[in-house]
């Protein structure tokens, strides 16, 4: 299924369940979908498992989201204390679309209890209260979460305990999402590295592949030392950070992070932002953005080396590219029908000579070295290797027999998703055009959103663009034509230009070559 058809699907208002191999585009199908009800006037309630996939979304976790914190159990007390919490009733009361990202790690009692929550907080008996449920992950990667009380980051289940996958929860089966199994990729570019990976996920993997990933073995002292380390366990990434810190001169600088607003809703931002609440920084550290700004050039997991500091303390990253971004403080926050609850603020980096495998789940990186010799659980390997696009940006330092295998129960589940996946896009592709758009309009109707006509889309992003430049789209004056030439012709700049007349470059441009002043 293609991500075009997974999102007219969703459009639809069926309950999803949003999955495919890393790279398939998952986190773009769901911020597409969050735009187009935003549009409409519907706020989606945007969650996931973890902290880190939550600020990676822009949302909050799912256990803060429904109120259940780190509760394992919930009992009738419980339920009626939630729904008589203004803040939980408002919250999940008003919802119309709820997505939950990285389900994998949602064991299915978590999904049980908010399941009651969603339908004593709404008072209704469907699945989920009725909301639009859109489970969103790969059950292929890391599997749900316990407290062990040990460096394991999060603490994945151990082989020994008994696992109940989301899917299992009376709930999920109830709610009967629509499998929408994406088969495109947009991270490997390398399609030997992407068929070892593809063996691996289905339980193929054998001594050709093994082969070509021990080509990919190198020794610790000849591993690039630009590229970052993935490792298992947080106490082998904080040793190396700190080591390699310690091993530069230069006088260091402390960035301290800012937070507002809600004190709950900052601690669960706080543990899923990449960035450290405390970030050390000196000339020559190499370090790893966690946020995505294109317009600044860098996105969650471009990898660069500070250069230096500007006299307004922020630093000024070089980036592999060559490209030298001066680095000022990011937000991230959770936002709630139209005001924000609580808000940090840090600088969007942290070191990266090493990070463990758990922080780089959903993370695109070039290259990186990978110690995976104490690999203990099922995913965790193919989780790191799946982060790197190619095999020549591949470092390994060893591995374990555990690496590259995978959860067994989840190979047989998941040729029933594919299957399911391909049903259910023979079937949305018998129904017509005009009928499929009248299905999406009935949803945003019935959600209590606004449909909006094309023409009405188009003015509407006009009026955006025209906050910036309040001539944009509009025809040009018989004059401005006779100040344009004679300005160009002074060689004023096209920023410049672009300024005076309050328009876009392309635009000017466009302009000049009309009146033959450029060449196309």
């Amino acid at each position: 299924m293609t991500q075009s058809e997974a999102l007219s699907i969703l459009k639809t208002g069926a309950n999803v369940f949003l999955t495919g191999e890393p790279g398939a585009g998952k986190t773009y199908v769901v911020d597409a979908y969050a735009s187009y009800l935003r549009e409409r006037g519907i706020e989606p309630a945007i969650t996931a498992s973890t902290g880190i996939a939550a600020t990676h979304l822009g949302g909050m976790t799912i256990h803060s989201w429904s109120g259940l914190g780190i509760k394992k159990k919930l009992d009738r007390y419980d339920l009626d204390r939630l729904a008589s919490s203004e803040f939980i009733v408002k919250r999940v009361g008003r919802a119309k679309v709820l997505i939950i990202d990285e389900v994998s790690m949602l064991s299915a009692e978590s999904i049980s209890m908010l399941d009651a929550v969603c339908r004593e907080v709404r008072r209704r008996p469907e699945p989920f209260g009725g909301l639009q449920i859109v489970f969103v992950g790969d059950f292929f990667q890391l599997p749900p979460v316990v407290r062990r009380g040990d460096d394991s980051e999060e603490s994945i289940l151990p082989e020994r305990t008994i696992v109940r996958f989301a899917y299992d929860a009376p709930a999920w089966l109830e709610a009967n999402p629509v499998v929408c199994y994406i088969s495109e990729q947009h991270r490997q570019t390398d399609d030997g590295f992407l068929s070892i990976l593809s063996s691996i996920r289905r339980d193929e993997f054998n001594e050709v592949h093994l082969s070509q990933i021990g080509s990919r073995i190198v020794e610790a002292h000849d591993a690039p030392e630009y590229a970052p380390k993935l490792f298992s366990h947080n106490a082998d990434v904080d040793k190396i950070n700190s080591e390699m810190l310690d091993k530069i001169s230069a006088q260091e600088k402390i960035f301290g992070m800012s937070s507002s607003g809600n004190d709950r809703i900052i601690e669960s931002l706080k543990k899923g932002c990449l960035s450290p609440e405390r970030l050390v920084l000196k000339i020559g550290a190499k370090i790893m953005f966690t946020k995505n700004n294109v317009k600044e050039g860098f996105v969650n997991g471009t990898l660069g080396e500070v250069t230096g500091f500007e006299t307004s303390g922020y630093p000024v990253v070089k980036t592999r590219s060559g490209r030298k971004i001066l680095v000022r403080e990011a937000e991230w926050s959770v936002e709630e029908n139209g005001k924000i609850r609580a808000t940090i603020a840090q600088l969007p980096l942290r070191l990266a000579w090493a990070m463990t495998v758990h922080k780089s789940q959903g993370m695109s990186l070039e290259e990186a070295v990978m110690d995976l010799s104490s690999v203990f659980e099922y995913g965790q390997g193919y989780v790191a290797l799946s982060r790197v696009r190619t095999l020549a940006g591949l470092y390994l330092l060893g591995w374990n027999e555990r690496t590259f295998r995978v959860h067994p129960e989840i190979l047989e589940k998941d040729e029933s998703f594919r299957q399911a996946s391909e049903e259910a896009r023979e079937s949305f592709e018998k129904i017509s055009d005009e009928d499929l758009r009248k299905i999406h309009e009935n949803f945003i109707k019935a959600s209590g959103g606004k449909n909006i006509t094309i023409g009405e889309k188009v003015k509407s992003r006009l009026d955006k663009i025209r906050e910036a430049y309040p001539n944009a789209y509009r025809p040009w004056p018989k004059d401005s034509d006779e100040k344009l030439t004679e300005l160009f012709s002074g060689k004023t700049p096209l920023k410049e230009l672009a300024k005076i007349f309050g328009r876009q470059a392309g635009a000017i441009r466009s302009r000049l070559v009309k009146l033959n002043l450029l060449e196309e």
